[in-house]
């Protein structure tokens, strides 16, 4: 009887143990979800504080602020949807986007660019545009540069987009947005990477080099090897056997 009240106290006492220990990992979680949407909320306001009191006064400025407004929209529905805190990191993540999208339309009007926003995944990676470079791919031309102007109005935070890095710069055109809804790059735009930034400082030889070396050598070893050896093999067999052209054989 003794061993039994024992056992029955013991499994009472890890019980409430249990519980207790359970309501307080519920508890830190809460808090760390309430300290998460918090702190994306405040960097979501300062997002919107900075569209709203900003004009832009070119074709730059006024194509970054426009970034920015939209990423401030992506931000705000993204905040209301907010219930982990990884989804919490993710708004954050949208919001300090804008805001470099803000530094740069400040940039553009000659102002001031303010306090830079946290980095982003996979900014240093990518790098950044270091010269002036024109190039025509498929007929189409493209121009990037360090700065803004008239022919390169597009800025671009850097960062990977659909697994290749994009590095922060200004474009002529947003080349890479397609990649953003498909989340896979065409052919066309692989072959503006190698062209556009091939051997330019301060982009990375993954940015520069590997997309045209990877779709060269994809291209020389899969076509030529097997365009070679399918196209050897069968013609030398059908070949050997003598050409059947109708009721003509040779």
């Amino acid at each position: 009887m003794g061993t039994a009240l024992v056992l029955l106290a013991l499994i009472i006492v890890i019980i409430a143990v249990g519980v207790i220990f359970s309501r307080r990992s519920a508890a830190t979680k809460r808090q760390q979800l309430e300290d998460a949407k918090a702190d994306a909320r405040r960097w979501v306001e300062r997002l919107g504080g900075q569209v709203i009191n900003l004009t832009g006064t070119d074709t730059a400025s006024q194509q970054a602020i426009a970034d920015a407004s939209e990423r401030y929209t992506a931000a705000g529905s993204q905040m209301e949807q907010a219930n982990s805190v990884e989804q919490c990191r993710l708004v954050t993540q949208t919001a300090a986007e804008g805001l470099y999208y803000v530094r740069a339309a400040r940039v553009a009007m000659g102002m001031d660019p303010g306090p830079e926003p946290p980095e982003l995944p996979g900014q240093s990676r990518a790098g950044k545009v270091s010269e002036h470079r024109k190039v025509t791919v498929q007929g189409e031309d493209y121009e990037a540069s360090p700065e803004p102007g008239a022919n390169t109005p597009h800025y671009y935070p850097g960062g990977q987009v659909a697994g290749r890095p994009v590095p922060q710069g200004w474009y002529s055109q947003p080349w890479w947005k397609p990649a953003l809804v498909a989340g896979a790059w065409g052919v066309g735009s692989m072959m503006l990477f190698s062209t556009m930034f091939g051997g330019m400082a301060g982009v990375p030889a993954e940015a520069g080099g590997d997309m045209g070396g990877d779709m060269g050598g994809d291209m020389g070893g899969d076509g030529g090897g097997d365009m070679g050896g399918d196209m050897g093999g069968d013609f030398g067999g059908d070949m050997g056997g003598g050409f059947d052209f109708g009721d003509f054989g040779f």
